[in-house]
């Protein structure tokens, strides 16, 4: 095999107060392709990735270029980073006749974005738990709608977390803890109404709402004054979900939140993307 291509599916994480450990992938993908060439192709994110692939297989390493199309926007808070990195690691694996594990190749992923929020979904689909490389994965109804708010302006991952505290309130942390709980038993058992107000955060939202996304409480609100469960900052953002369970194909609700958060944005270049959760994750097409 010269040349293969590997799905990869977006993600958002957090879900507000789950942070750094909760994600779900979603129905949006970017194709990474990866092909064997006769001089290495430079870019520093893939020579991480080829590194750390090398070293774990053990394999003699080889020269590859790639590529990448689809529609997972950069620096928005939906794991565009991931669909790189996860999709140049199954593709090296892929080309080098497969001597690693899915289990592995997340591993990796997870220690080159330096957290596994959204690694885990992305390697694996669905809505998943991830401390340190154990995870836990739940299988997400189709009736669950993502309603996502795409700004028209990016926010990196490094300067979200500088604007984070060094120190936090106990009970403000024992209650996003609490909330934490409530959406992986929502998501665990398929039980979507105790999402109602389980994504109230104080660990890291308050903090960007205020440096880097003054609209986010409004847009949550608007979006759940429309029919919405809750809404949240999608990673560090600056993308918003808010999420509304449909069990209607032809249901209007999903609409009617997507064009209230829109007006409560004040962001007249925002775009929406409504779509549902992806249960397959990383997958090599034909």
């Amino acid at each position: 095999m010269n040349e293969v291509t590997i799905r990869v599916p977006a993600t958002t994480a957090n879900l507000g107060p789950g942070y750094d450990c909760l994600g779900v992938a979603l129905q949006i993908y970017n194709r990474v392709t990866v092909a064997r060439a006769t001089e290495p192709q430079a870019d520093a994110m893939a020579a991480a990735a080829a590194e750390k692939f090398f070293a774990a297989s053990g394999g003699t390493p080889f020269p590859f270029s790639w590529k990448i199309a689809g529609d997972v926007p950069r620096s928005r808070g939906l794991g565009s980073s991931v669909t790189v990195r996860l999709g140049l690691l199954h593709g090296l694996n892929e080309l080098a006749s497969r001597p690693l594990s899915a289990d592995r190749l997340f591993a990796l992923c997870a220690e080159l974005e330096g957290h596994p929020d959204n690694a885990a979904p992305a390697a694996f689909g669905g809505f998943t738990v991830a401390g340190g490389m154990e995870v836990a994965r739940f299988t997400v109804a189709p009736e669950l709608r993502f309603v996502l708010l795409i700004p028209d302006f990016e926010v990196a991952t490094p300067a979200a977390r500088k604007v984070l505290p060094a120190q936090l309130d106990r009970l403000a942390a024992v209650q996003s803890c609490v909330n934490a709980c409530r959406i992986t038993a929502a998501f665990a058992a398929q039980n979507y109404s105790l999402l109602r107000g389980a994504f109230a955060d104080q660990l890291h939202q308050p903090f960007r709402e205020k440096e880097l996304i003054p609209f986010l409480s409004k847009v949550i609100a608007a979006g759940e004054q429309a029919g919405a469960l809750g809404g949240f900052l999608s990673g560090s953002g600056s993308t918003i979900c808010c999420v509304v369970e449909e069990k209607d194909e032809g249901g209007t609700m999903k609409d009617e939140i997507a064009a209230a958060m829109h007006t409560a944005s004040g962001n007249a270049g925002a775009r929406i993307v409504i779509t549902q959760a992806d249960n397959t994750g990383a997958v090599v097409l034909p």
